[in-house]
């Protein structure tokens, strides 16, 4: 067997493991859906870091540097890491919520229609994010294997479905921190040997096209883009925010978001310039290959399947978090409106059965679309432009307009979507677009009701009494 196929299948294997060890640890809902509160610093860090560097971070990258983007594809990481240090501002305020969904707080501030919306939206943006890790990975399973994309889509959505089935948050995180440090390691030893093999960085500079290098080819406005949509995507997707509802204390939340953006800043180019060497060397292959066939063609083997194990690490790592979030809202805020049987007995039933149904979901949308970064900037946009500014309002002001979130969250949303048909005139991304309508109707509706006495709470998202306690 080939000693590349061998070292990928032991690293799923000793995931597989790491996960069923961590099922052990799993006694209630709060276990699978936030490990018990109880992450601290470096494990909040790692496993944040590794949901956010999918397959986006790394095989996205990799086929922009080789495509449009050159160089300046690592732009998308170092975006990703401010977006996160950005968090970190309002991460305090999420993990006092004492809450386990984004739109449990949205509900609690604006009411149930409002829940109920930002939970459709989060949800079905989830099962999209969690199609992109899995396309991501199966394009490196069908270079691997040599196996039709297809069949390579399929193969993946079944791994991904039994490795977040098992264990909930408690697997996540564990295999996450695993997986963060493979990550950056298999990169940072790919890169040398991958160049040398190339002839290089003068032979593989001297075979790129004209203009491949420019540090900011993709465009500062496009940069600057970035930073927000990640900001807002992160401070409002349940993947990332599960995860600063599960650190031990506030502090943690923060140190954890900051300790997390600089690793990911660190990481940003290695990517790039993976796919930057694919393309001096194998030009005229399909791009979304490029990660996959500079480690099978320029790689030893150990080193190739270090470098591949990380890349699936770094899409499987995306995509259980995807898959939990979505079954987490689905459970929380959907589910108990349509089913009176949902209690806390029966909660990790239908957690896994969830997880279970949101895994094939994504693995049929795989199948439909293999586009990677489009549709993640997709699935970023609309789960965000209508709920960041309600969901950030709602953590920090001690009084809200009701209506004013609820009609933030619907013309956001709708203003959002209309953009991204339109085909995004005059460069203006969907996201910037659609949240600034959504932060302007709320802000004026806010204004109005302040001065007519309306507004409602009495302090950013109540927490009870026995909660109280768990903080401090």
């Amino acid at each position: 067997m080939n000693l590349i196929v061998i070292i990928v299948a032991v690293y799923l294997a000793a995931m597989i493991g790491i996960g069923l060890y961590a099922k052990r640890q799993v006694k209630s809902s709060t276990d699978y859906h936030l490990a018990g509160r109880r992450l601290g610093v470096t494990m909040m860090a790692g496993t944040l870091a590794a949901t956010e560097i999918g397959g986006g971070s790394s095989v996205g990258v990799a086929s922009k540097a080789y495509g449009d983007w050159g160089l300046s594809a690592g732009w998308y990481v170092v975006a990703a890491g401010i977006g996160i240090v950005l968090v970190s501002f309002v991460a305090p305020a999420m993990r006092r919520s004492m809450a386990v969904t984004v739109p449990e707080v949205i509900g609690r501030r604006y009411g149930a229609a409002s829940q109920t919306i930002t939970a459709v939206l989060g949800s079905v943006a989830l099962v999209a994010l969690a199609a992109v890790q899995i396309t991501a990975t199966a394009t490196i399973v069908s270079t691997l294997g040599g196996v039709d994309l297809e069949w390579a889509i399929l193969a993946t959505g079944v791994a991904v479905i039994v490795y977040t089935w098992i264990g909930g948050m408690w697997s996540v995180t564990l295999t996450d921190f695993v997986q963060f440090f493979l990550i950056v390691g298999g990169f940072a030893i790919a890169v040398p040997v991958a160049l040398h093999n190339a002839g290089g960085w003068e032979s593989v500079v001297a075979r790129l096209p004209e203009g491949q290098l420019g540090f900011t080819k993709i465009g500062v406005p496009t940069i600057l883009g970035l930073v927000v949509l990640y900001f807002m995507t992160f401070s409002t997707g349940q993947e990332a925010v599960q995860r600063y509802y599960s650190a031990r204390t506030p502090r943690v939340a923060v140190l954890g978001s900051l300790l997390c953006g600089g690793l990911m800043t660190v990481y940003a180019f290695i990517p790039a310039v993976l796919g930057l060497i694919a393309l001096a060397v194998y030009p005229g292959i399909n791009e979304n290959s490029a990660l996959s066939t500079v480690a099978v063609g320029l790689l030893p083997p150990v080193v190739a399947g270090l470098l591949l194990s990380a890349v699936i690490s770094a899409t499987l790592s995306s995509a259980s978090g995807n898959m939990l979030g979505s079954s987490t809202i689905f459970i929380k805020d959907l589910l108990p409106k349509f089913s009176a049987k949902v209690t806390e007995e029966n909660e990790l039933k239908y957690s896994r059965i969830g997880v279970l149904v949101v895994g094939v979901l994504a693995t049929l949308i795989s199948l439909w679309s293999q586009a990677i970064i489009p549709l993640l900037i997709f699935a970023f946009t609309m789960r965000s432009t209508g709920p960041f500014c309600a969901f950030i309002a709602g953590l920090v002001l001690r009084k809200t307009s009701r209506l004013a979130g609820l009609v933030s969250i619907i013309v956001g949303t709708v203003a959002g979507f209309a953009w991204e048909v339109a085909g995004e005139p005059f460069g203006v991304a969907a996201i910037i677009a659609g949240s600034t309508c959504g932060v302007l109707s709320f802000w004026m509706i806010h204004v109005i009701d302040a001065r007519r006495g309306r507004l409602v709470g009495d302090g950013a998202v109540p927490v009870q009494q026995d909660e109280r306690a768990a903080l401090s």
